[in-house]
């Protein structure tokens, strides 16, 4: 037969089938991610959030999602989902990888069941107790950062729009993360939302001319642009603490920490490990960069949300290379747009469980805390003592099921509540997956590693039995108070915690007494 191009070409083709003819007209795409057609070169550029809304065909329960590199400075989520509920939308799930205190405005959209399902790896602030409140309409889903990945990816959790805060942007939707006022380094959990998000949309506050360079999302993967006065507040990257603890007692458990790790025989040449932004996660950073020193030993990298105290390390000739997923300061940020071996990973690459290889089963460490460690090694780090919902699991589940060690380090109080309990009061992470825990008194070693009991005890570090640091843990709180705390629960289940896997390993309930939202 003959085609629209005036060419012979067969019906049929032994061995390939059915040959469809060329009409001049695009094929209907097998793709249920069809982009959202432009006459080729055309600018992506669109007026308005309204308007990326209505042409990306939002409707009463679509799933959106966003990114948290901003951290608690970012105005793309809330500015979005104002919009929507400008528009009469009702019944949306929102998937943001992370929720923070300058999300407060979306616990009225809860309420007007304009957002009736959150999936999300952590949650803190108003928003997070308007949750553990039971004001969702259904339950939320607490994922691991791996998890997210691994469900966006495989088609668990479908997202019909997402929405990428891009600190800078061309017209044809590329998009650098490394310029601009809003610059905020690696967007690691913005790449699986990119590519396998139905409809894309980059936010912008910096529109620069084609093509905006370096590249951190492709303009492949972006459907529309839209330019906007601010996408948030780069300095507020620096949400909670990144300052090294001066606390004696912080001190002391990062002490211990690092002796662990090099009795253990995992501090020497090619080292690689993770630690958290919180105080006592910077000082063993600190005391591992002292020992490699001491040692002479260069590692091979460090991974995770990145801060200048690690900066350092990479520049000192520490570590060979860093794996990010999101920059912890601005010193992060500088060093990701100048240095090659600041490498970005995606949050699949990172410690996505059904990747062909994530970077948390590379790690010879992971050292992270802990709000609630119980006698068999199970780790809360999604609920307060008093039911507040104060996280979730982001990477810590991740790590601990990856590393060749894992240390959870904890003091044995905060002030009137024992950090070391009987049964914690949600599983975030399972014990199976935890080796050691730290606290200033002493390590327990989970009895399932027989072998670092055995190495550990010519080490001279003070190893007592977990059931032991559960004793001293009720004694320092009481010291304190003599009260511990009782906070009752109703029956009702307002968030789910995902293992990594997509398996729910706990759930949440609704606490019957719990200071008002603000």
């Amino acid at each position: 037969m003959q085609n629209a191009a005036g060419r012979e070409v067969p019906v049929f083709v032994e061995g390939f089938g059915d040959i469809p003819p060329f009409d001049g007209m695009p094929m209907p795409s097998l793709c249920d991610r069809l982009a959202i057609k432009r006459q080729p070169g055309m600018s992506k550029v669109v007026p308005d959030v309204r308007t990326a809304l209505v042409e990306c065909g939002v409707r009463d329960g679509s799933t959106l999602s966003f990114h948290h590199h901003l951290r608690n400075g970012d105005q793309v989520m809330n500015m979005v989902l104002a919009e929507a509920a400008r528009l009469g939308l009702r019944n949306l799930s929102i998937a943001p990888s992370s929720i923070f205190p300058v999300h407060a405005p979306l616990v009225e959209l809860i309420e007007r069941g304009v957002i009736t399902r959150i999936y999300t790896a952590y949650a803190s602030g108003p928003v997070a107790d308007a949750i553990a409140a039971g004001c969702l309409e259904q339950p939320a889903v607490l994922q691991t950062h791996g998890g997210r990945a691994r469900a966006i990816e495989n088609g668990e959790l479908q997202i019909d729009i997402a929405f990428i805060a891009a600190p800078t942007a061309d017209d044809y939707g590329n998009i650098c993360s490394v310029i601009g006022p809003a610059a905020c380094g690696p967007l690691g959990y913005a790449v699986a939302d990119a590519q396998f998000a139905k409809r894309v949309v980059a936010v912008t506050e910096n529109l620069v001319p084609y093509p905006a360079c370096p590249v951190e999302i492709p303009q492949e993967q972006v459907d529309l642009v839209v330019c906007v006065p601010t996408i948030g507040d780069a300095k507020q990257i620096i949400s909670g603490t990144t300052t090294i603890t001066e606390d004696p007692r912080g001190l002391h458990i990062a002490s211990l920490a690092t002796q662990v790790t090099v009795a253990a025989g995992l501090l020497r040449e090619g080292f690689s490990f993770q630690t958290g932004a919180g105080g006592i996660s910077l000082a063993v950073a600190r005391c591992f960069k002292e020992a490699m020193q001491k040692k002479s030993v260069t590692g091979s990298f460090a991974s995770g949300g990145i801060t200048g105290h690690i900066i350092e390390m990479l520049e000192l000739g520490l570590l060979r290379s860093l794996f990010d997923v999101q920059c912890f300061d601005l010193r992060a940020v500088q060093s990701y747009r100048d240095h090659a071996a600041h490498q970005r990973m995606s949050s699949s690459m990172y410690a996505n469980p059904e990747s062909r290889g994530a970077v948390v089963d590379r790690l010879d460490v992971m050292i992270l805390g802990a709000s609630e460690v119980d006698l068999d090694f199970n780790v809360n780090v999604t609920t307060a003592s008093d039911g507040r919902l104060i996280g979730g699991s982001g990477g810590h589940s991740d790590t601990a099921a990856g590393a060749k060690l894992s240390i959870v380090t904890t003091r044995l109080n905060a002030g009137a509540n024992a950090k070391i309990t009987e049964r914690v009061r949600t599983l975030t992470t399972p014990g199976s997956t935890i080796d050691v825990i730290v606290t200033e008194a002493g390590v327990a070693v989970n009895p399932r590693r027989a072998d670092l009991l055995e190495t550990l005890a010519g080490a001279r570090i003070p190893m007592l039995s977990i059931a032991r640091l559960h004793d001293l843990s009720i004694e320092a709180a009481g010291k304190v108070s003599t009260e511990m705390p009782n906070v009752e629960e109703s029956k009702r289940i307002v968030a789910l915690q995902q293992y990594r896997d997509g398996t729910i390993i706990d759930v949440v309930r609704a606490s019957k007494h719990r200071a008002p939202i603000k």
